[in-house]
């Protein structure tokens, strides 16, 4: 008897809308009924808003007014920070809707935008990654071909190139995404309208691939080579060792934050868009549903974790987050570059940059 008084998880309805003719093949779909998201979004996202904003304007007082000379570590992960705090401003607008129960009281641009500030901070955060794992790879593995590639000028250009690439492959959300209306609730849908909807899945496919999966397989690779070069033997004394060890590390941390944040959200998305045109059951679908819903936010946690990334970047950074001593110039050694003994062990490029001005 509780069966008959408790509401299901979901249910399989009899959709007819979709058979224009009234008889013949009906189409099935399932109804999920999804509280759990009214309480995990909104608290999620708040937490993410809170520590990222805290932390990326930390990032960006550090890199702005702290870090007087730049290189191209730098460079990128300014423009990491940028991309976060960018996204993170929007979130309070995405509390309110899922704490109001999928009801958006804001115009249909405005749910443009913060849908589009999601895809462009979530690829805009990989594609720096991905720049700051070549940099890392060339000044460790190639360190005199890394004298040219890595110069700061380059950076910057590449930087330039990474943000118009990012925007123009996600300005098509701005055309997929819309509001709809339903018994006088406004939703603020984060794909696009049934009509689209199988463009959308195209055009989210394409980017997959763009955007992550090539990124991601040169990262690993970078990084495996990297890890390899690392764990060689050499001669030196006992902190050379320690220092290799930590960088190792290092790659592990960021490997792991890597797969936590973007790959779980890609495969549960990439399940969810397919699941339409599968004959599954009702409660697989579900489970498709609630873990993509609960991998949404863990992808926006790259924008509280990317500033740990900076501070693992360099043993000062911290430091001088919190230096108050004006008139010290803050230069490369913020981003925790070792002297020239222990070349092949941190960012090599910037000390051969050094180097040659000297």
């Amino acid at each position: 008897m509780a069966n008959l008084t408790t509401p299901p998880a979901w249910t399989r309805v009899i959709n007819s809308s979709l058979d224009p003719g009234g008889a013949g093949n009906n189409a099935y779909k399932c109804i999920f009924v999804e509280d759990f998201k009214y309480v995990l979004l909104p608290v999620s996202y708040g937490i993410v808003c809170v520590v990222g904003l805290f932390l990326n304007l930390l990032a960006l007082y550090v890199f702005i007014f702290r870090i007087k000379t730049w290189n191209a570590s730098t460079t990128y992960m300014f423009n990491l920070a940028v991309s976060d705090t960018l996204y993170v401003v929007s979130l309070p607008l995405l509390v309110y809707y899922y704490a109001m129960g999928d009801n958006w009281p804001f115009s249909v641009g405005l749910c443009k935008i913060v849908r589009f500030l999601f895809y462009t901070n979530l690829y805009c955060s990989i594609l720096f990654l991905l720049c700051i794992s070549i940099h890392r790879f060339l000044g460790i593995c190639f360190p005199l071909k890394s004298l040219q590639w890595g110069h700061v000028r380059y950076a910057r250009r590449v930087s330039v190139i990474v943000w118009v690439v990012t925007v123009v492959c996600q300005s098509p959300v701005l055309f997929f995404v819309t509001t709809s209306v339903k018994r006088d609730t406004i939703t603020c849908h984060d794909t696009s309208r049934k009509d689209l909807f199988g463009q959308f899945v195209i055009y989210s496919s394409v980017m997959l691939v763009l955007l992550f999966c090539i990124p991601f397989l040169i990262i690993i690779v970078c990084y495996c080579l990297m890890a390899r070069r690392l764990l060689q033997p050499t001669r030196g004394i006992s902190r050379l060792s320690r220092s290799k060890k930590k960088s190792v590390k290092m790659i592990i941390i960021v490997l792991v934050v890597f797969i936590v944040c973007f790959l779980p959200f890609h495969v549960t998305r990439t399940l969810y868009y397919s699941f339409r045109s599968w004959d599954l059951s009702c409660q697989t679908l579900n489970a498709i549903n609630l873990v993509y819903k609960v991998t949404r936010p863990l992808a926006s946690t790259n924008s509280c974790l990317d500033p740990i990334l900076y501070f693992l970047a360099g043993q000062r950074f911290m430091k001088f987050a919190g230096n108050k001593m004006p008139g010290k110039p803050q230069n490369e050694m913020a981003l925790g570059i070792v002297p020239t003994s222990h070349l092949g062990t941190s960012d090599n490029t910037d000390i051969l940059s050094k180097e040659v001005k000297s």
